[in-house]
């Protein structure tokens, strides 16, 4: 943390450490005495002093917002579920900027009904003066988009931006068409009173029921099955079948708990979201999602007790403060609140739930059934909105979000991976390979040469590459373009950025040599091991304190599996390599009149034993101190090198 007034960082610790060790609610403020954080704790001098001090190892988000800090004030309460109270009220006053500000963006939504004999069917959060026809209101967006989505499909109306009668004719129908989900006016594939019956149609529908419309249709069809028109008699009974598999899959979403919500929060470097599923009875009635940018959301991320990490706090404060300030936008809070983890001060913040409720609130952490069972669908869309956001597939991020809760990280999108590989010592060099998001990053893969270990022991090996990586991170940390060249690597980002964990290739004691390396860089990343089974398959994760079994069937375990066996392919390549090109190189020395001094001066000048083998005779006498009989000699060496068998 940077303060261009030293004498005010000193006047800001000094204060804190004046502050009382009781219950209070802390409020940051900037030069121009804009409140931009509030905060709870249970002992306001530890709190706010640690906010003061070193911040090394901290998030991002906490350095900017404290660096901008010129004030504080604060309120003593007697309790910390006093202060919870307060923080939550203070907050929804002064929206401060680095608390999670979320939009009450609960109001109503409707259905809009285009004027015309080709009227179009939308979603809209708002009524227009442009003469069309408003359904509603209604009070969730989630039931109007799904209803709207439902009556289109099911009566095969356009969803395109084309506007008729203007278009018709004028283009090819799309591929909605010739799948079957498009009446196609567009291709002059339907006429107006067709296209009108289908509008009626899916408006019967989203103004009533699944069953009405569906008992309305199927009087229509036997009419038109009597008078013989046996071509409306089978749209109709096409109609009648899309809508029975909309009402199937509305049932699909459907719970014996009345009335809950569900919570999920997925993280991905500095974006978090929060999906939420709202059941009234029994059925799904509301989803939303949240994102939540922790460049402006500063997370009470310190602790009072020394064990608690940060990894492990910020997660679970992110939800305490998100679950606070969604309930003090929605009036209905149900009885059941489920959630992927509890948050922090779980029992504080369902007191609150419970008092603003009237009743009493459960916040649970299903680990089998029903519940436990949406619980995984939710998080799944979490998974894949975030995703997309950033350029991923839903299945990537599933199984790193369950590998970052294996380990207990907030985030394993970036991974390090490392192994050693030689022949009984010879030849002895290591791999690292890097997984972003689920996937190699294959210009980050560095390899290292190993220099200060002989013979055969790949646990000081692996304790050398691993403090030459840590040493290269703070010549290259901040760079644009920051890399190394520990050992004939090009350049990249590989060494100039961390990753949020180390994983070795071996067990308890590779992670023994290698754990103090790292705590005495003071970078605090985690490191693990991945151990395989007598079939030489991965079995588990290693830590320090004992092993991590991991199920076959898991996204996770797939995951790791991809990683270790990579890491190994990369460190065994490279060893080959070196252990080729040295057997090669100590042939040249068989070559009549070719001596370490030409084999060296040979080498430096070619590059590499191919282009040596190339060579004429003429360019091999380029070499400095050859000779021409000496360069035929090696021109008949190779020749008979390739002619072996």
């Amino acid at each position: 943390m940077m303060y261009a007034d030293n004498s005010l960082l000193s006047e800001l610790r000094e204060k804190a450490r004046a502050l009382p060790l009781c219950p209070g609610v802390y409020i940051m403020k900037n030069k121009q005495g804009e409140i931009i954080y509030i905060g709870k704790a249970l002992e306001l001098k530890n709190r706010v002093s640690s906010y003061f001090g070193s911040l090394t190892g901290v998030a991002e988000k906490v350095v900017k917002m404290v660096s901008q800090v010129y004030n504080f004030e604060y309120i003593l309460c007697r309790s910390e579920y006093e202060a919870l109270v307060l923080e939550c009220s203070l907050i929804k006053q002064h929206t401060p900027k680095y608390n999670i500000l979320l939009k009450d963006d609960k109001g109503y939504h409707y259905i809009k009904v285009t004027k015309g004999p080709w009227s179009r069917i939308t979603a809209e959060n708002q009524v227009e003066n442009d003469g069309a026809r408003y359904i509603g209101p209604y009070n969730s967006s989630y039931t109007v988009r799904q209803t709207v989505d439902a009556a289109v499909k099911a009566f095969k109306l356009p969803n395109c931006t084309k506007i008729f009668p203007r278009d018709i004719g004028k283009s090819r129908p799309c591929l909605r068409h010739f799948i079957g989900q498009c009446l196609a006016p567009c291709g002059g594939r339907t006429n107006a009173a067709e296209y009108k019956e289908a509008v009626d149609g899916a408006l019967e529908l989203v103004s009533g029921s699944v069953a009405d419309t569906v008992k309305s249709l199927t009087a229509k069809m036997i009419k038109y099955s009597d008078s013989l028109e046996f071509e409306k008699a089978a749209r109709t009974r096409d109609r009648i079948e899309a809508i029975k598999r909309i009402g199937q899959k509305q049932r699909v979403v459907a719970t014996r708990t009345r009335v809950m919500d569900i919570f999920a929060l997925c993280i991905y470097e500095k974006q978090a979201l929060f999906e939420v599923f709202r059941f009234k009875n029994g059925r799904l009635t509301d989803r939303e999602e949240f994102f939540v940018d922790s460049k402006t959301a500063a997370m009470p991320e310190h602790t009072e007790t020394a064990e608690a990490t940060v990894d492990e706090q910020s997660g679970s404060a992110l939800r305490a403060e998100f679950l606070t300030q969604y309930y003090s936008m929605r009036g209905d809070i149900p009885p059941v609140v489920v959630m992927d983890a509890l948050p922090e001060d779980a029992g504080l913040v369902g007191k609150l739930l419970s008092e603003r409720a009237g009743r009493a609130v459960k916040l649970h952490v299903p680990q089998k059934g029903e519940q436990h069972d949406i619980l995984q669908m939710c998080i799944k869309n979490a998974q894949e909105t975030l995703a997309q956001r950033f350029g991923r597939t839903g299945k990537d991020a599933a199984a790193v979000q369950e590998l970052s809760q294996l380990l207990g990280l907030e985030s394993a999108a970036r991974l390090e991976a490392y192994d050693i590989s030689n022949t009984a010592g010879q030849e002895n060099v290591g791999g690292m390979v890097v997984f972003q998001d689920g996937k190699p990053e294959r210009t980050s893969y560095r390899r290292f040469k190993i220099r200060t270990v002989d013979g055969q022991d790949d646990y000081a090996s692996m304790r050398e590459i691993i403090s030459r990586r840590l040493s290269e991170y703070e010549v290259h940390k901040g760079t644009e373009n920051a890399g190394g060249n520990a050992g004939g690597n090009a350049g990249g980002n590989a060494f100039g950025r961390l990753p949020d964990a180390i994983l070795l290739d071996g067990g308890r004691g590779h992670v023994g040599v290698v754990r103090p390396v790292v705590e005495a860089s003071g970078l605090g990343i985690p490191v693990f091991g991945m151990v395989k089974d007598s079939k030489h398959k991965t079995r588990g994760i290693v830590t320090a304190d004992g092993e991590i079994a991991i199920k076959p069937t898991r996204a996770a375990f797939t995951l790791l599996n991809a990683i270790q066996e990579e890491v190994h392919r990369f460190a065994v390549t490279y060893h080959h390599a070196r252990h080729k090109t040295k057997s090669l190189r100590s042939r040249l020395l068989e070559i009549d009149g070719v001596g370490p001094a030409r084999m060296k001066a040979l080498t430096g000048h070619f590059g590499s034993l191919k282009r040596i083998g190339e060579a004429s005779a003429e360019e091999l006498c380029k070499v400095k101190g050859m000779s021409k009989p000496t360069a035929e000699n090696i021109i008949k060496f190779f020749k008979g090198d390739k002619n072996d068998v």
